[in-house]
This record gives structure tokens, sequence and C-alpha cells, in this order.
């Protein structure tokens, strides 16, 4: 299949991470509002090239007055830093269907190269004869990397948040005519 530009439905998609809470349990969270633009063969994505605009003011963690203090200067300062960016950088073939995403991560304008583990999940039409594919992609990065360092530590020791992030995305995207 030749290269062709995919429109991500962000009805069908999601952005999802979870985080250690007090060493013992874990918070997790999705972005609502994000964009992408892939452009690939969905069959080899080694030349594919995906970026990825997702606003830091979507955060949903289930809890307002926690998500208002993602969003203030002690973790994404969103009305500094209002999105968050992937660019992919280089794509390696892992397996069948299975593949290493490189790109350069943008985070409260801290940029990193990072890498996740993406699966293609398959290829159809839809009722209204849209072709349809769809990815997930698996990650971990570490939040102090970017600059969100904001930590309290416990009386039984540890801290309030962990560093490691882990982050997981479910694309459904249709065929750009």
């Amino acid at each position: 299949m030749a290269k062709t530009k995919w429109a991500v439905d962000t009805a069908h998609s999601s952005i999802d991470f979870s985080v250690k809470h007090m060493m013992i349990a874990k918070v997790k969270g999705t972005f609502h509002k994000f964009e992408a633009s892939i452009e690939a063969d969905p069959t080899d994505l080694t030349t594919a090239d995906i970026k990825f605009n997702v606003d830091v003011s979507s955060i949903d963690t289930r809890n307002s007055d926690r998500d208002a203090h993602l969003r203030s200067a002690d973790f994404f300062d969103a009305e500094t830093y209002p999105t968050l960016t992937f660019h992919s950088t280089n794509i390696v073939k892992t397996g069948d269907d299975e593949y290493n995403v490189t790109g350069d991560l943008t985070i409260r304008g801290v940029t990193r190269s990072e890498t996740f583990s993406v699966a293609f999940e398959g290829q159809g039409k839809d009722p209204w004869g849209n072709e349809k594919v769809g990815f997930s992609a698996e990650g971990k990065i570490n939040r102090s990397d970017y600059g969100l360092t904001w930590n309290a530590a416990l009386e039984t020791g540890g801290v309030l948040v962990g560093d490691q992030i882990k982050i997981s995305l479910q694309i459904e995207a249709a065929k750009e005519a």
C-alpha cells in the first residue's frame, strides 16, 4: 500500500496516562483534546511521518482540584505551555505489525527523544465505506526530565507523586480523500 494521509478520529481514540500515587496506587488520566497528522503506509510504518499536538488544558484525572493543580505552574504550566507535541524521527519494525517509534516529545518547553512501542491493530471499512486503520502505543517517560518536578515527601517515606509516567494511546484514523 502507498503512503497516504490519515485523519485521526478523536471520538474513537484516546491518549491516557498513569502515575504512582503515594507509592502504593496508580492515578489514571486522559487528555480529551488532541490532533494528529499521520502520513503512512499502515502495513509498513517504517517510512511514516507522525505528529501529535495535545491540548494540556484538556487533562482529566476525574478530580477537578487535581486537574487544576496539574495545569498550574507546579506541573504543566498550561498558560505558558499550552501544547504537548510529538514528532516521529525514526521508526523500526520489531515484529509482525509491531514497531518502535522514536520521536521528539516536547513538554513544558523541553524536547527529548522518546520511544514508544506501536502496534498496527488492523484495517477495514466502516458501514459508510470509509477506510479505517487502528494503532495502539505504549511508552514510559520520566516527568522530571521535562521539568515536572513538584512533589511532597510522605511521613512514612517516599513521595506523593511518582516520576515515571506510563502513556497509552489507542488511535483510529480514516484515510483522507
